[in-house]
């Protein structure tokens, strides 16, 4: 007798050939799955959208916001004294 005919009187009668994944079927305690939900509870793929498309805004925003500051700063050209000319950022005394 193999293994697997063994097994076949152990199982409930929903479950043939099914083994529950992850630490669902683990046998733990109630501040163990209050703690840790997201261990036990199953993907919810428009929930998982939402939030990625709302963290690729936010990404996309503070990048807008850094390029702006960039482009905001206020540059003159400014000639050194072989003649050369360069970009400088405008400094105040009190820099």
């Amino acid at each position: 007798m193999s293994d697997a005919e063994a097994g076949k009187g152990r199982e409930a009668p929903g479950e043939k050939g099914y083994k529950t994944p992850g630490l669902r079927g683990a046998r733990t305690t109630t501040l163990f799955r209050a703690v840790n939900p997201e261990l036990f509870i199953r993907p919810n793929k428009p929930v998982m959208a939402f939030g990625l498309v709302t963290i690729t805004l936010c990404v996309g925003y503070l990048g807008y916001m850094h390029a702006m500051k960039e482009n905001d700063q206020q540059l003159y050209e400014a000639v050194d004294s072989e003649g050369e000319r360069y970009m400088r950022r405008k400094t105040s005394k009190w820099d």
